[in-house]
């Protein structure tokens, strides 16, 4: 049985993990800022990743070191860049020292984003593709996989980095409010009107919460993933208004198209849509959900 510490236990992707990897019989240690835990596990412990001492209170005798915890935002981060500085890139590092000050065996396993991107229209994007960070949360994450490449090369830490596009997706409750999928669902069953900038004609890969966790797991005892980055992939790239129109017709509201915010339109990457052929060459992973089936059980 492997053990693992799961960082941003709490969060969205990280409660979903820890699920999956107690369903596939791991030991879990849960770890969040909160004073409890929001699923009430037993084996909790809280911690504030940006606080060194907290970090150093942790075992890290453990087989892997999930690091989900952190903050995400777009041009929010602008007004709060210390906020994010701290808990995104502080908070992996010190988690680095504490794993190398102990000479931890655990891998890391960090999730990073589609939004690291130069997004090319109608362009699967494989690992290589061009990068551009332009929100500051972008650059955290771009700066996080540096962080762990320079310390693999100096002190023999092993890790994985993931790329996650959108995921979407909730076995926990009914009420679903993350990212984008989130926010057409909470309009739509509000009986209001979806809004989309532009056309809607960007595309993203959607990733549903079940396949983007069971695929980590599934290369967890897979040493040929040693200190590389993959794409997570999907049957389901598409573009912002084809979703938005499975979300209109199930529940009968209409889409208003506007203008693109010129905020909003600087820091838009464009097309993200992910080639997943690295992971799959290693895996063979076999998607069990798509967006239509999805939205037609919720």
């Amino acid at each position: 049985m492997q053990k693992s510490i799961v960082f941003g236990a709490n969060g969205y992707l990280g409660r979903h993990l820890v699920y999956f990897l107690e369903k596939n019989e791991h030991q879990v240690v849960a770890s969040g800022n909160s004073t409890k835990s929001i699923d009430g596990l037993a084996n909790y412990i809280k911690a504030d990743v940006s606080n060194q001492l907290e970090v150093e209170a942790i075992d890290f005798n453990v087989d892997n070191i999930f690091v989900f915890a952190g903050l995400t935002g777009t041009s929010v981060a602008f007004n709060e860049p210390s906020k994010f500085i701290d808990a995104n890139e502080k908070g992996l590092l010190n988690i680095l020292n504490h794993h190398r000050n102990t000479n931890s065996k655990a891998r890391i396993i960090f999730p990073s984003t589609r939004l690291v991107y130069k997004g090319v229209e109608n362009v699967f994007l494989n690992e290589e593709a061009e990068k551009e960070a332009l929100t500051i949360y972008a650059q955290n994450k771009l700066s996080c996989e540096s962080y762990l490449a320079m310390y693999a090369s100096n002190f023999n830490i092993n890790y994985t980095v993931f790329r996650i596009c959108v995921p979407y997706g909730n076995i926990f409750s009914d009420d679903y409010s993350y990212g984008t999928i989130g926010f057409f669902l909470n309009k739509a069953k509000n009986k209001q009107n979806i809004t989309l900038y532009g056309k809607g004609e960007v595309k993203r890969t959607f990733s549903h919460v079940e396949d983007i966790c069971e695929i980590i797991i599934k290369t967890l005892n897979n040493k040929k993933l040693k200190n590389n980055t993959y794409n997570i992939g999907s049957t389901d790239n598409l573009s912002l208004f084809e979703v938005a129109k499975l979300v209109s017709l199930k529940y009968n509201v209409g889409i208003d198209f506007v203008e693109w915010p010129k905020a909003a339109l600087k820091i838009e990457s464009g097309d993200t849509i992910f080639n997943d052929e690295k992971i799959q060459k290693e895996i063979h992973y076999n998607y069990k959900n798509n967006l239509v089936s999805w939205l037609n059980n919720i």
